[in-house]
């Protein structure tokens, strides 16, 4: 389902409908239900990843065909490559540009080094993980909070949806930033809001 939602979240915003919208809507279906239908960047962790993958390789060798598993892989993983594009977009060019995110603990060693092949320098910020991403992001400038994060930013991008990110002073984050352009990967943000205030919101 998760990869289902995003499938059907990136329909909705080249069509300009809100995903949120759809999926309260699909969810009041009780076959389906309103559990997992939050679009987002894709599946984070390590585990659910590994286990589609298995389950896809064992249907392999017993000789049927794991179509369905294989797009559910291709999906999450495209998830991260749009951003990517959107930046891409955004700013015509990440060489340089400084790529703010928020939120490491969601496939850190992948995500990040997308960015970086495109050569945008990173910074981040997690509440819960920055001693795993001390060891594991080595060319990411870790910061002390989001505002660290958003401060010279060319973009700032949400990857994981924090308590502690629905509380961050935008007023502050407009203030600090180069150029105002917000990826929400995980809509955990009024875009409304956001753009009133002059921000980009994707």
């Amino acid at each position: 389902r998760i990869s289902f939602i995003n499938e059907i979240a990136n329909i909705c915003e080249e069509l300009g409908a809100d995903v949120r919208d759809v999926a309260l809507g699909m969810g009041y279906d009780k076959r389906i239900g309103s559990a997992f239908l939050d679009a987002g960047l894709g599946w984070g962790g390590s585990c659910f990843p590994k286990d589609v993958k298995a389950l896809a390789h064992m249907a392999a060798l017993h000789g049927t065909q794991p179509q369905l598993l294989q797009a559910v892989m291709d999906i999450n993983r495209n998830q991260r490559r749009r951003v990517i594009y959107k930046l891409r977009k955004a700013l015509g060019s990440l060489n340089e540009s400084v790529i703010g995110v928020l939120g490491l603990s969601f496939k850190p060693n992948t995500d990040d080094i997308l960015l970086q092949n495109e050569g945008a320098i990173i910074k981040g910020y997690d509440p819960q993980a920055m001693e795993n991403a001390a060891q594991v992001l080595k060319r990411v400038k870790l910061c002390e909070n989001p505002y660290q994060v958003a401060e010279g930013a060319d973009a700032l991008v949400l990857a994981t949806e924090w308590n502690e990110f629905k509380q961050i002073d935008f007023d502050r984050i407009y203030q600090s930033m180069k150029k105002p352009i917000i990826m929400d990967g995980r809509n955990l943000w009024d875009g409304e809001k956001l753009r009133s205030m002059g921000f980009t919101y994707y």
